[in-house]
């Protein structure tokens, strides 16, 4: 068989080398470079796929075409006949089954194949094998050698030893002799014994002694006789000791040693740990593969991202699990979990109060509940006469003492009911005995389910003439809150905020409840609780309401709530007087914190203030990234999604409050008065007063500025009026919502409603040599107007819509006809009216939209 090279092939052919390994690359040859051989068979494998190429697959197909002729009379009218020829041609095409040469071709190529495979097997078996062969023939020739030093050290320790030895015997014979002759006056004989003996062990050492491995296996420096000061020489050892463990004896050569890496054959799956967050840069970096790659997939999932940016870990896990990686979470909490398993809270525990919340519907008279009992009067304090805060009282009565959560009843207060719910023993549930079950009121009772506490149902106002106690037993009843005189569980009783009627039953049923509690708590322990509310005063900076749950908090202490920590500067009870400690159901005011703390954050008192600021420190930062990477991933989502639509009108505001918990409830309701066309934007809100710089974020932001309960400073004001900025002030949230309310209707586009105002039917059709087709009608219905426009409508279907040319009555041109009327139409750019149409007159209006 003929063998050539691809290069060869090239030139004969005239193609470049290039192109003829990509054909036959294409044509399936196994050929990459130029000089690989080209056999017969492969050539005509390429010839064929060319052919192919070209369109001449059919070449060496066996082809055969058939021809019909077939003759027809066709008979046309008046007895003529036409002759007519039809030629038909067909071919037929059989295709080899197999091409014989192409199987040829693949066959070799399998076996070439095989071939290689085996010879690549037979070259790497080979090498392996040489390489064993030389490390076995190494570790051989390092044994020998170690052997050999052994023996030449062996050999030179009895030749020390002999020397020594023969120095002995010469000073002890030389003891009994009078005339003692130093060494220097013996014959040469005499003198050269020891030093030939020495010497004599040199050569061998010289050659197979190497430098010795401890200090102990070999004697060190020079032989001197006591007696006689005669120096011995030394042996070839150790003069390589006294020079440092310098020689001159050259060192072989090591073996070349071959490195241990080998290339992965398969992919390598790592266990990727990963955090709340993370950054695209530390993320490639624990998969081993470059931030582009990571990049690339992040884009093909529709998340564009670059390499420092960060993002959270359910993002982070899909990008892992897409890689073929396997996921991990790492628990980031060791630090602060440490800091809580090393606070002891064991001691002895004792009973105490109960915890109790009262919650309902809005002016259902919670807050009037309260103040006869705590004989105050905070209802009238409060804006609008309803409370907007959590507030916390405890109150010494002749049951005992109780601690009180009094929580607003507000539709947009659900957040703080919820919280008061979380953290109280019981629940009283008030509700009017006027008024009945109302939303609040079911959705207190969700919240007392959710967080699994007993509730005491207190049906106040039954003083009123009005108050009918069994149609709110019914309605309770109907929410599964069944009293215990009718086979329930809750206790029910009926009491008057102004007259006391059934305050001492409604204390001893709470007392009752909690003896079946059996609350306790350890008063020795470090105190811990929950915050109930924070707020910011300009003259005592972060003032956070607490209640205390378990153990003592002094003035002092170290306390950690959320993401602030501070030092206990100072202890207020609910009346604003100054206390040195809190036991556990006591609520308290403390100052010192760092910032305001959220409401119904958790608090602990900690030992060490190290550790407690940086595990605030941690929270914070935490928090941050993780809020930072959910906006990122947000502005992903919705990168494209207002393209094509419409521009939605938007409110942007500055808010602040005096409370935290007032400020959460105020921002969900704003925000959930957005639409698809309007929506609220909250640019930035706070607890506090308003200063300078929300006023000058309001102007950059063009927002409007919103003060619930707090004022702006004498600079901000200043800036306002400057600037003209639109600042409002609240105190009851009702006003709020409706302001925004109107405000976000301003911005709604109106509504456009079409309205019939006549209806015309034509009785006859003229033609008018100055107005064209003039339609005689009768007006059926409301009145035609001139300068409205009109719709055209046959069989109660609209054929043309447009205005009025001309609207006449006898000669004279009118604006308007009435109804039972006849008037000329003139329909302006249309003349198809016909009799039976009914010509319809409308105007647009503009209706103004609410929320």
């Amino acid at each position: 068989m003929t063998v050539q090279t691809v290069k060869n092939l090239s030139e004969l052919v005239n193609t470049p080398v290039d192109k003829l390994l990509a054909q036959m690359k294409d044509a399936g040859l196994p050929h990459t470079s130029e000089n690989q051989e080209v056999s017969d068979v492969e050539k005509q494998v390429l010839l064929n796929y060319l052919k192919r190429q070209h369109g001449e697959e059919g070449a060496g197909e066996r082809k055969i075409t058939l021809q019909r002729r077939k003759k027809t009379t066709i008979s046309a009218d008046g007895g003529k006949t036409v002759n007519v020829a039809v030629k038909k041609k067909r071919t037929y095409v059989k295709r080899p089954d197999v091409d014989e040469d192409v199987r040829a071709q693949q066959e070799l190529i399998a076996q070439r194949l095989a071939e290689e495979q085996a010879r690549i097997e037979a070259e790497k078996a080979r090498e392996e094998a040489e390489r064993q062969a030389a490390m076995e023939a190494a570790k051989a020739k390092a044994e020998a050698e170690e052997q050999a030093r052994r023996e030449a050290l062996e050999q030179a320790k009895a030749a020390e030893q002999a020397k020594k030895t023969e120095i002995v015997e010469s000073v002890d014979s030389n003891e009994g002799d009078d005339d003692l002759v130093s060494n220097s006056e013996k014959p040469q004989s005499e003198r050269a014994v020891p030093e030939k003996k020495v010497g004599s062990a040199a050569p061998k050492s010289k050659k197979t002694a190497p430098k010795p491995e401890r200090e102990n296996d070999k004697p060190r420096g020079r032989h001197v006789d006591s007696k006689r000061n005669n120096r011995v020489s030394f042996t070839e050892d150790e003069e390589f000791s006294r020079r440092g463990g310098k020689s001159n004896r050259k060192l072989k050569k090591p073996a070349k040693q071959e490195h241990g890496f080998q290339k992965p054959t398969a992919p390598i799956i790592h266990e990727v740990a990963l955090p709340e967050s993370i950054t695209v840069a530390e993320l490639a970096d624990k998969m081993a593969v470059k931030g582009a790659e990571v990049i690339k997939v992040m884009f093909k999932m529709g998340a564009m991202a670059t390499i420092n940016q960060t993002i959270d870990r359910d993002t982070a896990t899909l990008v892992v699990e897409e890689m073929g990686h396997k996921v991990k979470f790492i628990d980031e909490n060791a630090l602060e979990n440490d800091m809580l398993d090393s606070i002891d809270y064991e001691g002895e525990a004792i009973k105490r109060a109960p915890v109790v919340t009262v919650m309902g519907h809005v002016d259902h008279g919670k807050t009037s509940l309260l103040d006869y009992i705590r004989t105050t009067r905070v209802a009238a304090g409060e804006s609008g006469g309803i409370t907007q805060h959590i507030g916390a009282y405890h109150v010494e009565t002749d049951h005992g003492m109780v601690s009180f959560l009094d929580t607003p009843g507000h539709a947009a207060f659900t957040a703080m009911r919820a919280r008061g719910a979380q953290a109280t023993d019981i629940v009283i549930l008030v509700c009017a005995a006027d008024d009945g079950v109302m939303p609040q009121t079911i959705e207190a009772i969700q919240h007392s389910r959710a967080a699994g506490v007993p509730i005491v149902v207190a049906i106040t106002k039954i003083d009123k003439p009005s108050a009918d106690i069994d149609k709110v037993k019914n309605e309770l009843v109907a929410q599964e809150v069944v009293p215990e005189e009718w086979g329930g569980d809750v206790q029910f009783v009926g009491v008057s905020a102004k007259s006391g009627e059934g305050i001492d039953e409604l204390l001893e049923a709470v007392l009752l409840q909690a003896e079946v509690l059996e609350l306790t708590a350890v008063p020795s322990a470090p105190a811990k609780g929950v915050v109930v509310e924070a707020r910011l005063d300009r003259g005592r900076g972060s003032v956070a309401t607490v209640l205390v749950q378990n153990g003592t908090l002094k003035k002092g202490d170290i306390v950690l709530a959320g993401l602030q920590m501070g030092r206990v500067r100072a202890l207020l009870d609910e009346n604003g007087k100054s206390v040195k400690s809190a036991g556990p159901s006591i609520p308290v005011e403390i100052l010192g914190l760092d910032g305001t703390p959220d409401a119904g954050e958790e608090f602990i008192v900690v030992a060490d203030e190290r550790k407690a600021r940086e595990v605030a420190n941690f929270r914070q930062g935490k928090y941050r990234e993780v809020r930072f990477a959910r906006q990122h991933s947000a502005k992903l989502e919705n990168l494209f999604s207002g393209m094509g639509q419409a521009e939605v009108g938007t409110l942007n505001i500055v808010l602040k409050a005096d409370v935290r918990g007032s400020l959460e409830a105020l921002i969900k309701s704003l925000t959930d008065l957005s639409t698809e066309e309007v929506k609220v934007n909250i640019v930035s809100s706070g607890v506090g007063g308003i200063t300078e710089t929300d006023a000058t974020l309001a102007l950059a932001s063009q927002a409007v500025i919103f003060g619930f309960n707090v004022r702006a400073d004498a600079s901000a004001k200043q800036f306002i009026e400057r600037e003209n900025l639109d600042l409002r002030y609240y105190s009851v949230i009702y006003n709020i919502i409706d302001d925004v309310k109107q405000a976000l209707s301003g911005l709604l586009s109106p509504d456009l409603r079409e309205e019939i105002v006549g209806t015309a039917e034509v009785r006859d059709v003229f033609r008018s040599p100055k107005f064209g087709l003039v339609a005689g009608c009768m007006v059926l219905e409301g009145t035609v107007y001139r300068n409205e426009k009109i719709r055209v409508l046959r069989d109660n279907v609209v054929i043309f819509e447009g205005e009025l040319e001309s609207l006449r009555r006898f000669k004279d041109a009118v604006n308007d006809v009435r109804q039972g009327m006849e008037c000329g139409i003139g329909v302006k750019n249309y003349n198809d009216v016909k009799v039976g149409d009914k010509i319809e007159v409308f105007k647009t209006i503009e209706v103004a939209r609410t929320l």
